[in-house]
This record gives C-alpha cells, structure tokens and sequence, in this order.
C-alpha cells in the first residue's frame, strides 16, 4: 500500500521513505505539501490559492497538472510568462524560491526534484492536455475559453497571459505587413537633418533608424545610454511630420514613459532637442515635448486593470512614441496596442539590454533578439543604402535571404555612445558586463586605469569605509550626500522671504539637483546590504555626524521615493523629493514647516511643495534598487551588492547599475566573488512572444 505525502511531511524524508513512495496520486497531500512550502517561504501563498481554486473546479484531477499550475503560476513572480515543462524538469527546484545559499531543513521537505524524478516531458504534457483545466493550443474544444491553463506544445500558460501574447503577436504581425508611404524626396529631407554621407565616415545608424522607422506601422530603435536614442526620435518626428505640416494637416503626436521620472528626463531632453533643430518654427512648432505616463496616456481607473481606451474606444493620435520600453510589461504592452488606432505609427525607444520590467515579460528583450546581428534582407539593405545614402558593406550585420526574420527589418540598434567613448571607465565596463567577461570586468575595476571607477571590497557590516563613501564620496569631483546637505544649509535665502518669493523654489531646485550628484543602489530590498537595511544605516551615519537633525519619521533634507502614482498630487511612482523647512505666515507671525519639494514632471518646469501628511507611498531613499533607478541617471553611482549570490543577481542588474551613472560608478562588495557570479548569469525570461514573428 502506497504511503502519502501527508505521512511523509512530517519527518525527514530519508531515501528509504522516498523509495516507497509512489507517484501522485491524492491532490490533498500535494495541497498540504504546497501549504509547508508557503510556510518556508518557497512559494507564494497567492499560488497555492490558485491550485486549490483549480482542485475545486477539478476535484478529481492529476495532482501533476496541479503541481504544474502552482509553478507556472509562481514563476510569473520571477517575471516568466509561461513554464517550459523540458527545462523545469532538467532542474526542477529552479521553479521554487529556493534559498540560494541552502535551507538547512531542506532534507525535510519534498522538492520538485523529487516529485518529479521520474517524469518525462511527454508524459507531463500529456497529463496535461487529458486535464479539463487546460485548453491546449491549436485544438479548439467548446469550453476552451472557460479553462484557466493553456498548454503551447512545452509551454504551459495561465490563461490571462497566454492572451496578452497572443494580442501583442497578432498586432504586431498586423503593424509589420502594413506598408507607409514614404515621401518622394525623403533622401533630400534625411540629409537635410544628418548632413550628406561623408566617404570614408562610420555608418550613422541614427540615420538608419529614422529611414526604416518611416517606412514602417511599427519599429523599434534599441541602444545603450548615449547612442542618441532621443536626438533619433526629434529627427525622426520632423522627418514624420513636415509632409504633413506641408499638407496642412500635421499629425497628432504623443509622447511616453513608463514612469514618472523617465517622463520628465524625457520632456527635458526632447524640449533641448527640439529648440537646437534646424527646422523653421512653423514645423517645430508642431513636434510635441511633453511627456506622459503610459498609465496616464490610457486613463488608468485606479483599484481595476482597466482603462478608458482600449480596443472600443482608441487613442486619439496618429504617432505614438514610447521610451524606455524596456521597462514595459506584456500586460501593458497588450493594453496599448489594443488601444493604439490601426493606422497610428507605433516607436518603442529603449535599451535592450537593461533590466526588463518588475512585472511578468521582457517585451523589448524578446522584440530585439536579432538586433545585434541585424538580419536585414537583401531588399532592406538595398533600400537602406538607396535613401540614406549609407553603406552597410562591412558593417558585420548579417543577412536574412530566407525572409524568416520579418520583426528584424523594423529594428536598428544604436552603436555608437556619444556619453561614453573609449576613454571611458564607465563605458569600457558595461560593454564588459555586457558581453559576460567577468574576469576582465574585474581586471578592469581594480586596475586603476580609469578616475571614474572604484571598487570597495569591505569586511563586513562594520567596515567603516562604506560610510565614507555614501557621506563623502571619492575622487576629486564626486561628492556623497554630505555635498546636498551642505548645499541645503549654505544656500537657504535669508528670512524673511516669504514662500511666493522664487527664492524657494530656485533653492529647492538647487538641492534636488545637489541631490542627484549621488545615489546607492542595491540589488535586494531585504538584509543589511539591502535597500531596507541601508536606508536605516545610512540615516544613523547622517544623524551621528549632525548632518540632520533627527532619525526619525520626517526631518528637514529627508529624500523620498514615490513608490506609488498619485494623480491627485501630480505625482508618479519613482519621483524624488526632499523635505525642507519653508516659512509659513499665520497673522502677524511666522514659522517654519516642513514640506517636501518636488521636480514637476508635467513639462513646465518648476518645483511642486507637498505638506509630508498628504503622501501616503514614499519611502527613504538612500538607497534605491536598481529596478527603481531606471530611467534615472547620476553623476555618481555607488552598486552595493549582498553577501551572496541571489535570483535577481544577473549581468542585466549589474549593467543597468553601471549605467546609471553619468561621471562616477563605484562597486561595493561585501563578499568577494558575488559580482563575477552575478556578470555570469544572464536573465532568461521565458515567453512565447517571438516564436510567431520570426
């Protein structure tokens, strides 16, 4: 007789026991089984509520499809759209919050491994699609769309978000049949905005970017920090819409970003950009600089997934242009297509190679699969060449004659980086980080060759070291955030002004920008070299030196993060701002009152003061992690890593750290060998989203 899981829980699983048992066969000791691994901390409870609502749709069904559902449900917390049931069973625990370094009760516990030893992929997918819980692709049954699991050939998705991919797949294949008609002129227009190729010149792949995107319904134009994404896209807009402003009737554009703060480094960018074109005012006056939020864009009703446009009620433009799409998750993605009009002009700007998105996908990751090696067709390349002008002999792109790469002919890497160039530190690592080479990375960090680079290797929690880097910075120029707090007292206007006088407001510009000269970021929220942990630390090693005046809740130089969008303050999630101590009349008498001061985001410049009682999600920010640092930049970086290798450790992390800074990055390291193992794993988000584009 076959012992259950619930016998086997309680005690040590010892391979005598494990040699007994059969293989699933009761749903409520797998149920229980789930329960201890919420317990440990392995599995979210949100995933095992979903397995049992599964178990109550299907009380008599295969526990291996239940198991499978509880995994791919939980791998959507690690930002997996779906589960490939071959590659979770080549390494089983890989699909549980496993503890990096060990649990030391592990030996008392089933593990996926053990469950699912025996199993081959066949026979998992076979259960699968014998199971009324799941809908499998390509086979249409009169209740498919009630199933909540589909079944892809080795994919398992929940059914939500097997939708998502195949509403962004069949718009995208629509975008990428559609042809645009170009101007006649457009190699006269191209070179009145880049200049006449030069013989002998390197290939401007700005250029290249705006031709194809011209072109195009849809395109994408990826490139790390400094390649020009944004003069690309202000070329790209006039090249789009002076036709149009000929023809009397100009193009509705828009312009987004994920975030609130990428919104507003937009708006500032694209508004420099626009004002140093050379076009005459009539036409710049029709080229948009302000930026939304892509929540904004759609009008998110707050507390639902849900938004005022969507496929029933479309966006109002004709050119869409979104960001740091990096940063945009595939239910996002899926909403915006569906809301963008058929005929609209779609333009995702971002880095590739960045940190994909917090929530499940990695749309712009999977997107730019062939982006560094091209896979332009013959006929692309030739019409590259006729209108820019341009030659792509030697260019080492590589060359699609089976026309199997449709996606690739919409797309053009940047290359060139006008922020970091070979005499750069900064530059010279990323590209390091980039391409994986952990041993040169840290041949280079450590060998002194570049001012801009440091590296802190520390002895432990009490390495006084790390306090004088986040207070005073290193190197001639850098400054910690001693410098904004020095700023913050030194340039206060005098008393009396009262707060209508600018004076404020240019002060408290004056200290934001003080601010951004410095910023710690972390890889982890939790434990003492994560965002939690540091923030508390740092705060004590501000107090200890009277650099403020208390350590608790609000105090005047304290910078928060909005962690939150609040449209009612005008606010969005990632903002910054610092609390100060402004004057306040009450009759004939005057005191002072905290408030926190705040960049505007909305492109009219200025800062917005908020009394701290009215913002409800910000949180200190010391220290941020570097999911929170996108779309932000610094002068100078400090990438505080934890003391052991950790999921969310990979070269993505590593680089986006990197190139968050403008003039300084420094590495602090509380364990030798963790960075070399984070530059050495590579994200691999897995979706099906480019298996039908090519």
């Amino acid at each position: 007789m076959s012992r259950s899981f619930a016998e086997l829980l309680p005690t040590p699983l010892t391979a005598e026991r494990l040699a007994q048992l059969q293989p699933l066969d009761r749903a409520a000791d797998l149920l229980l089984l789930l329960e201890r691994w919420v317990e440990r901390g392995w599995l979210r409870a949100l995933d095992k509520a979903f397995v049992a609502f599964l178990h109550e749709r299907a009380p008599q069904g295969d526990p291996l499809v239940l198991l499978a559902a509880a995994l791919t449900s939980h791998q959507l917390g690690h930002g997996h759209v779906c589960l490939d049931l071959f590659e979770t069973l080549k390494a089983p625990d890989f699909a549980l919050s496993l503890p990096p370094e060990g649990d030391v009760q592990t030996g008392a516990m089933l593990l996926p491994s053990q469950l699912l030893e025996a199993l081959e992929g066949d026979a998992w997918c076979t259960a699968l699609q014998a199971s009324p819980l799941v809908e499998h692709a390509g086979f249409s049954t009169a209740d498919a769309a009630s199933r909540p699991l589909v079944l892809s050939e080795r994919r398992l998705y929940l059914r939500r978000y097997w939708a998502y991919e195949r509403r962004i797949d069949s718009a995208l294949r629509q975008r990428l049949t559609t042809a645009e008609v170009t101007p006649a002129d457009l190699p006269a227009r191209l070179n009145n905005l880049f200049g006449s190729p030069k013989a002998n010149a390197p290939i401007d792949w700005q250029k290249l970017a705006c031709a194809l995107a011209t072109r195009g319904a849809f395109s994408i134009v990826t490139g790390g920090p400094g390649t020009g994404k944004t003069t690309t896209v202000v070329r790209l807009l006039a090249l789009l819409q002076a036709p149009a402003v000929e023809a009397g009737a100009p193009l509705r554009i828009r312009l987004a970003a994920p975030t609130g703060k990428a919104a507003a480094r937009l708006t500032e960018s694209i508004s420099l950009q626009v004002k140093s074109l050379e076009v005459d005012d009539t036409l710049r006056q029709k080229i948009p600089s302000d930026v939304t939020t892509v929540h904004r864009l759609l009008g998110s009703r707050p507390g639902t997934r849900h938004f005022r446009h969507h496929a029933g009620n479309r966006l109002p433009l004709d050119v869409l242009v979104v960001d740091e799409a990096s940063m945009i998750d595939l239910e996002m993605m899926a909403n915006l297509l569906d809301a963008l009009p058929d005929h609209a002009r779609l333009v995702l700007l971002g880095d590739k190679d960045q940190l994909a998105s917090v929530e499940a996908g990695a749309v712009l990751g999977d997107l730019c699969r062939d982006a560094e090696a091209g896979w332009y067709s013959p006929s692309t390349r030739a019409w590259l060449e006729q209108i820019s002008g341009e030659h792509l002999a030697g260019s080492g792109l590589q060359t699609d004659t089976e026309g199997s790469h449709p996606l690739a002919q919409q797309v053009v890497m940047l290359r060139h980086s006008r922020r970091f160039g070979e005499g750069s530190g900064i530059g010279q690592l990323s590209r390091l980080v980039n391409q994986q080479q952990a041993q040169e990375a840290r041949a280079l960090l450590t060998s002194g060759a570049y001012a801009d680079l440091s590296a802190w290797p520390l002895s432990g929690e009490q390495d006084k070291r790390f306090e004088r880097l986040v207070l005073e910075g290193c190197g001639d120029e850098a400054k910690g955030y001693r410098h904004y707090l020095n700023v913050l007292r030194e340039q206060r206007p005098v008393a009396g002004a009262p707060l209508e006088d600018p004076c404020w407001a240019a002060w408290a510009g004056t200290v934001l920008n003080a601010f951004e000269g410095f910023q710690v970021l972390c890889a982890v929220r939790k434990g003492p070299w994560g965002v939690e942990g540091l923030n508390e630390r740092i705060t004590r090693a501000l107090f200890a030196r009277q650099l403020i005046d208390s350590d608790q809740q609000w105090y005047e130089g304290r910078p928060v993060l909005m962690t939150r969008n609040d449209y009612g303050l005008g606010l969005m999630n990632g903002d910054i701002g610092i609390a100060l101590k402004l004057p306040e009349r009450e009759g004939h008498d005057e005191r002072q009152v905290l408030r926190v001061a705040f960049a505007r985001n909305d492109g009219q410049g200025g800062i917005r003061f908020v009394l701290p009682s009215r913002l409800n999600d910000v949180e200190t920010v010391y220290a941020m992690t570097v999911h929170k640092s996108q779309g932000s930049e610094f002068s100078h970086t400090a990438l505080v890593l934890p003391e052991a290798l950790n999921p969310v450790l990979t070269k993505e992390l590593i680089y986006t750290g990197i190139t968050r800074a403008k003039h300084w990055f420094s590495l602090v390291e509380p364990r030798a060998g963790v960075f070399e193992g984070a530059v050495l794993r590579k994200v691999k988000r897995l979706s099906g989203l480019m298996l039908g584009l090519g």
